[in-house]
């Protein structure tokens, strides 16, 4: 990897700086988004992370060729693009977050390139180590779990998730770096039920091979089950699909937000305290999931 200065080293502000005040700091945020999307899908989402508090937001410039790419070459490139990203993302943290560590939002396959950026060396020749300059990672729906199967799944496992569950198993970094999964059970599968029912049955089984069952749930195109990060606490949401093209809420929207969002600042912070010293964290190894029913209500 080429950028004007490396990945692994900390980033501005270690003495002083944010480590005074982890609690009260903004974040800055970068967003990955997902397998085929491109930045602009993305902009009323920037919007609302900033009305939610992000004190700045960057987008990695990843587009849908660059994704078609990725499926003949492997993900070096968009890896290599969203490490420049987390350097823009870091100098604007400088401006605008005393410096302090980003927050990483990785929609869909972006969250398993967020992991991929901590390794050391998760590609010949691609050096990240990156995990200094992250303060949490939160991943909306992203499918940590795949098969190697048939379909996307296989695909998608070979390209991306085996890499990163190789390179940096689980919630690898924590607790210097905080871990949030974000799911929702809005579509059940089902081979025999409603045109969106066969069809989330169908991406279900591409994702998870056989596992895949009629009733499995997910976001319609990932299901719950393939989520799970261990070490990580997970989220699932009710009434939420999957991306912004949906015509539906979807996790970059604000019911959705409004749920999620709060986890993955309080793992932010918590990380952020615990380098300063401030705190002393033991994450459980199987955090119990946050269980969303209806708007505002959990267990």
């Amino acid at each position: 990897m080429t950028t004007d200065e490396p990945l692994s080293i900390d980033p501005p502000g270690r003495t002083g700086g944010w480590r005074d005040h982890p609690d009260t700091i903004r974040p800055t945020v970068l967003v990955l988004g997902g397998f085929l999307t491109a930045p602009p899908m993305y902009e009323r989402f920037v919007e609302r992370l900033r009305a939610h508090g992000a004190a700045g937001v960057v987008v990695a410039s990843v587009w849908t060729p660059d994704w078609l790419i990725c499926s003949a070459r492997g993900p070096g490139a968009i890896a290599t693009r969203s490490g420049k990203a987390l350097l823009e993302a870091g100098r604007l943290a400088a401006q605008v977050s005393d410096g302090a560590p980003v927050l990483v939002v990785g929609h869909s396959a972006g969250g398993l390139i967020a992991r991929l950026l901590t390794a050391a060396e998760p590609l010949p020749g691609k050096r990240f180590g990156a995990a200094q300059r992250i303060g949490a990672i939160a991943t909306l729906g992203t499918p940590h779990l795949m098969s190697q199967g048939e379909g996307i799944g296989k695909h998608l496992n070979m390209m991306v998730s085996a890499m990163a569950e190789e390179a940096a198993p689980g919630a690898f970094h924590s607790p210097k770096i905080g871990y949030v999964t974000v799911a929702s059970r809005a579509v059940r599968g089902d081979p025999a039920g409603t045109g969106r029912e066969r069809v989330a049955y169908l991406l279900y089984r591409s994702v998870m091979g056989r596992a895949a069952v009629p009733g499995t749930e997910g976001d319609g195109q990932v299901p719950v089950v393939s989520t799970t990060l261990s070490g990580a606490r997970q989220i699932v949401l009710d009434n939420t699909v999957h991306g912004p093209s949906a015509g539906a809420p979807w996790y970059g929207t604000d019911r959705p937000m409004d749920l999620w969002w709060p986890a993955a600042l309080q793992a932010w912070r918590d990380a952020l305290a615990y380098r300063a010293g401030l705190l002393s964290l033991a994450a459980p190894a199987s955090p119990r999931p946050l269980l969303f029913d209806a708007p505002g209500v959990h267990r």
